[in-house]
């Protein structure tokens, strides 16, 4: 491909080209640095963070098709590079009307407490404790639940199809949002860190044939934003009252309270916090175990 010779001669010719780089050289690479960062870290946040690695995994294998003289593939290839630049437009029309809108609300002068507050409102240990409470409690009286929990793509587009609650994660709060003939109740609410932030949300059902067919649209609801996200989803039965969880398309049904509690730590990754709490709290009983023997 031409691309590649070009590459290769400048790799040639890079003496040359270091010798004549001034000033504004440096300050427009410097730009273009940050706009690709900048890129980068927003798509990080979508599905098309997906779509990007898929594509590095095309440009590798075009790499070694043309490395490897395969004319007719790169035949094909150039004929259809066209045509597959118009169609990641259009696959990606959802996140680049995000990305201008998110733009035009962009404040580019941050409070310096902004990182303190992320800290703040991460998903905890007791935003956990919370939502298993208030599954298990709805698990008994059979009332139907569909919580989704974001983790690091935005679910801000499901939000905007809902009502907007901006409360900290309690049980109390859940089991009143979920209750029956609420004017909360019907749809799924999404969890940021430790905060309620929306209720009623509609979700896209999943596609997915190997999926029970007593399973209804809650169920499907709760598997179809796994699929498109990485966020987790807990679902409570109405009919029955068992506790399932759906994450990266797949459902896992009927948990216990333990069962559920440990995979939300795993996927939350919260073990890490979990044993440096248990580690500190062992060497503090030591600590005073070695003072009592000393006493004595």
């Amino acid at each position: 491909m031409q691309w590649v010779e070009t590459a290769n001669e400048y790799l040639k010719n890079i003496k040359t080209y270091a010798n004549t780089i001034d000033l504004y050289d440096i300050v427009e690479i410097l730009i273009i640095a940050f706009l690709v960062y900048s890129i980068l870290a927003w798509m990080k946040t979508t599905r098309s963070w997906r779509m990007l690695r898929g594509l590095v995994v095309i440009c590798l294998f075009l790499l070694v098709v043309d490395l490897m003289e395969m004319t007719t593939i790169i035949w094909i290839t150039r004929n259809v590079l066209g045509f597959a630049v118009t169609a990641i437009i259009v696959a990606m029309q959802p996140e680049l009307r995000q990305a201008l809108e998110q733009l035009g609300e962009k404040n580019f002068l941050p409070s310096f407490s902004s990182s303190s507050r992320k800290m703040e409102e991460s998903f905890s240990e007791k935003t956990m404790n919370e939502i298993v409470k208030a599954c298990v409690e709805m698990g008994k009286v059979k009332t139907g639940a569909l919580i989704v929990v974001e983790r690091k793509e935005s679910l801000k587009d499901y939000e905007r199809t809902g009502i907007e609650v901006d409360g900290v994660v309690t049980s109390q709060l859940l089991i009143n949002i979920f209750e029956h003939n609420t004017p909360l109740h019907d749809g799924a609410v999404i969890v940021r860190g430790n905060r309620v932030t929306y209720a009623t949300c509609y979700l896209p059902l999943s596609d997915n044939l190997g999926l029970s067919k007593e399973l209804g649209t809650r169920h499907r609801a709760g598997v179809g934003v796994s699929e498109t996200t990485d966020s987790m989803t807990l679902i409570v039965s109405e009919e029955t009252g068992g506790i399932s969880m759906a994450y990266e398309g797949e459902l896992q049904r009927h948990l216990s309270a333990d069962e559920l509690r440990e995979k939300i730590r795993q996927i939350m990754n919260l073990n890490g916090e979990e044993d440096a709490r248990g580690l500190h709290k062992r060497k503090g009983k030591s600590r005073a175990k070695g003072e009592k023997k000393d006493t004595e």
